[in-house]
């Protein structure tokens, strides 16, 4: 019971913190390198005629979006209320939902996209989040990861100036491989550094990090 009230009140914090971050966010440009992992996703995805996906920390919709000009049925799920909201207005389908519990059969989606979403599962949970994501995705199918790097520490961030401040577990690569390759096969990883500015990602370029990016088949 205390380890579900400890959990309820971390997704509240962090969907009171998107809250208020949703109208700044649904402004902000994706970075080069996430539209173009995207575009090559989506080419992946249409070459193995997988026509829909669950994207897990939706945000206010701007990956969804991409998905549905590609032809790609879209599903979106997110903590926060106002990002379902902003989501929804750009006509896509999306609800409030956590990744412990997603509200979906199973097998019921042919891929599954989540970006920077990942890192606010403490390790203590990562492996139940990701049994679950697993579930709904269809044996055999692509999970497209990405995530801020670090030194397999977990701390609030600094650069979060106003509460609630945002949990982060920032995983070295080699955890990353070895998390995720518990629950499937890691077909691929990459990474590419933060970047400049409002490419940077969390710690906004006063940290040593990079993105990382992996493509996970689950068991067939």
């Amino acid at each position: 019971m205390d380890g579900d009230r400890k959990r309820s009140d971390a997704e509240a914090r962090l969907a009171a913190f998107y809250d208020l971050e949703a109208a700044v966010r649904n402004t902000r440009p994706m970075t080069r390198e996430r539209v173009k992992h995207q575009e090559e996703f989506i080419k992946f995805l249409k070459a193995e005629h997988r026509h829909g996906i669950l994207e897990l920390g939706c945000g206010p919709g701007i990956d969804g979006l991409k998905f549905v000009q590609a032809g790609i049925h879209y599903t979106g799920v997110d903590l926060s209320e106002e990002h379902v909201r902003l989501t929804r207005a750009r006509g896509l389908d999306a609800s409030v939902a956590s990744g412990r519990d997603l509200p979906f059969a199973d097998s019921a989606f042919p891929a599954l996209w989540t970006m920077s979403t990942l890192l606010h599962i403490p390790n203590s949970e990562i492996d139940a989040v990701l049994a679950e994501m697993v579930r709904v995705t269809a044996p055999g199918a692509p999970i497209a990861v990405g995530l801020w790097s670090g030194n397999d520490e977990e701390v609030l961030n600094p650069e979060d100036i106003e509460e609630p401040r945002r949990f982060h577990s920032r995983r070295s690569d080699e955890t990353v491989k070895r998390i995720f390759g518990a629950h499937g096969t890691v077909e691929h990883f990459e990474t590419w550094p933060e970047g400049v500015g409002t490419e940077s990602g969390p710690g906004g370029g006063k940290w040593v990090q990079h993105y990382q990016y992996l493509i996970l088949r689950t068991p067939s």
